[in-house]
């Protein structure tokens, strides 16, 4: 597996496996489908993208909560622009959660793309 790590989270991959990705923070984590992680990724950055379009519109100690579903998993952004928690739901044949505590590390989603990107590619992430 090729794993990556950082502060309070973790995301790797197995290619040729059904429960090809894995994603997960310090004391949890959970495998996902090929299906199930490319939705995660798509859905994390649409919610990241969204909370940095409406963050100038919000007061300083304004809270805001973001959601959204597809067909494969449910997430929640909940806090502050800069300093937010992830929640995610998967759904499907078994339900798995898991939360991702406030301040949600920047580079997690940055190496989910990376990742994502690179298996779209055909590449390794070493």
């Amino acid at each position: 597996m090729e794993l990556r790590v950082g502060q309070g989270w973790r995301v790797g991959w197995r290619k040729d496996q059904f429960y090809a990705g894995l994603v997960g923070a310090e004391d949890w984590a959970t495998e996902l489908t090929r299906e199930e992680f490319k939705a995660f990724v798509d859905l994390f950055c649409q919610l990241h993208e969204q909370l940095l379009a409406i963050a100038p519109e919000l007061m300083p100690e304004e809270m805001i909560t973001l959601s959204g579903s597809n067909n494969a998993v449910h997430l929640e952004l909940e806090g502050y622009p800069h300093a937010y928690r992830l929640h995610l739901i998967v759904l499907g044949d078994r339900r798995v959660e898991g939360t991702w505590p406030a301040p949600v590390p920047p580079d997690f989603l940055l190496t989910c793309c990376e990742l994502q990107h690179r298996i779209a590619e055909g590449q390794s992430l070493e």
